[in-house]
């Protein structure tokens, strides 16, 4: 592989975005924001909107089109991703833009050369560090070094490497279409009580008997009950965190599964449960099918404590060691496992509510779920065993090849950052 060494200047021109905040809407031209890079990806949720105005106005140094390399220079350094056909935006702050010069480089390749542990490297040499936030400096860009090899090879390179990343995302969208499936089945059987009857019709709608809870605040169907939380749960298990490497009667090797590591078992993210050594003696912590593991402490002032994760055969297959959950999240146990599926989401429900703010306490600068509290004091309605086991049987596979296709694309992604060193440098080439 020919490694032509070259500068940014060379292949690209540089560009910035405002160095201000135009009045945000809900609708509208995006305002591109550097919250939305994330591994090479553009997360446009995590962008705002302005108005036409605002837009031609934001726009006039540069307008962002198909193929330029947005990338963030203040704070989140050395995140980048491709800007999309379609869509019409303009820079937010700290944004900037590589426009690819003809001839001179592939755009998909520019990305993976952009992210690869070298270019990392140049970004992390010439980051001038600030008294609130670090940044590079714009003017300077032009000269940091790339590797840059012929057309034809940039084109083998990235053409691999993005097949790698295309069925990471085919898998993400097949995931995306599972959960959205099975969280509307909740909403119609446990949320709106719409549940077939005797006869399959949905039960409230085809005027199901109704009866007033007080304590729960609403109606709820004729047959079903009104308790606690802490009614549906059989035991709990303390986190552990033990100790880095084996060092007396801390023996037993684990992962440990962290509140950060929540988001990736159930969905994209990243996993990366620490390998721990625990004692001997605490093995009954050791996580098991059927146990939920919820973050206890911890949490944002936008983000409440409570983050949830159900722990199945395929979850734990995930992972290369027995697993626990860290000692700022607590595992529990259902009494009865046909509700497995329904207190899932119906926990989910709740969090995304934002109920669980309300019953968060804090100490020393750390907030923290008052869980004995909430379980004890938080009233549910609870279904019919029959039908708690219907709605596992329909999740169940559905969950199953979630945690399939999770794994896949941790495997994935694995490959391609061992690759992509590799690729940058020559030490493999592609054919």
């Amino acid at each position: 592989m020919t490694n032509a060494m070259t500068t940014i200047g060379d292949i690209a021109d540089i560009y910035d975005g405002p160095h201000a905040t135009p009045k945000k809407i809900n609708v509208g031209p995006y305002f591109l924001s550097i919250s939305s890079l994330e591994k090479g990806r553009l997360d446009l949720s995590k962008s705002a909107h302005v108005s036409e105005e605002q837009f031609t106005k934001w726009t006039k140094r540069v307008t962002p089109k198909e193929n330029d390399l947005l990338f963030s220079y203040e704070t989140r350094l050395g995140e980048a991703a491709l800007m999309p056909d379609g869509v019409k935006a303009c820079l937010g702050r700290r944004m900037g833009l590589l426009r690819p010069k003809p001839n001179k480089v592939n755009p998909d390749y520019l990305l993976y050369a952009y992210l690869s542990p070298f270019f990392q490297n140049v970004i992390k040499s010439n980051t001038i560090v600030g008294a609130t936030v670090n940044r590079i400096a714009l003017s300077e860009m032009a000269a940091f070094p790339i590797r840059v090899p012929s057309t034809e090879e940039q084109y083998f390179v990235s053409t691999l490497l993005k097949t790698i990343d295309k069925k990471i995302e085919l898998n993400n969208r097949i995931n995306a279409e599972l959960e959205a499936m099975a969280k509307t089945l909740y909403d119609y059987w446990f949320v709106q009580f719409d549940f077939p009857d005797t006869d399959g019709r949905p039960y409230k709608t085809s005027g199901g008997k109704m009866v007033y809870n007080d304590s729960f605040g609403r109606k709820v169907p004729a047959e079903w009950n009104v308790n606690f939380l802490s009614d549906w749960i059989k035991a709990d298990k303390t986190g552990d965190w033990g100790k880095e490497a084996q060092e007396g009667n801390y023996t037993l090797q684990v992962d440990c599964i962290r509140g950060a590591d929540i988001n990736g078992i159930n969905g994209p993210g990243k996993v990366a449960a620490p390998n721990r050594f625990i004692l001997k003696k605490n093995e009954h912590k050791l996580l098991s099918p059927f146990d939920f593991v919820i973050e206890i402490s911890g949490g944002s002032p936008t983000q409440s404590t409570g983050r949830l994760s159900g722990i199945t055969q395929e979850v734990l297959e995930r992972f290369d060691y027995p697993v626990i959950c860290s000692n700022f999240c607590k595992a529990i146990s259902l009494k009865n496992i046909s509700y497995f599926y329904n207190f899932a989401y119906m926990w989910q429900w709740i969090y995304d509510h934002e109920i669980l703010f309300g019953w968060e306490g804090k100490t020393s600068g750390i907030k923290n779920l008052l869980f004995d509290s909430f379980v004890t004091k938080y009233s549910v309605a609870m279904p019919p065993e029959d039908l708690a086991q219907k709605f596992y049987d329909f999740v169940s596979p559905l969950q199953s090849k979630k945690q399939t296709l999770l794994k896949e694309n941790s495997e994935l992604e694995a490959l391609r950052d061992w690759l992509l060193p590799m690729l940058m440098n020559g030490q493999v080439t592609v054919k």
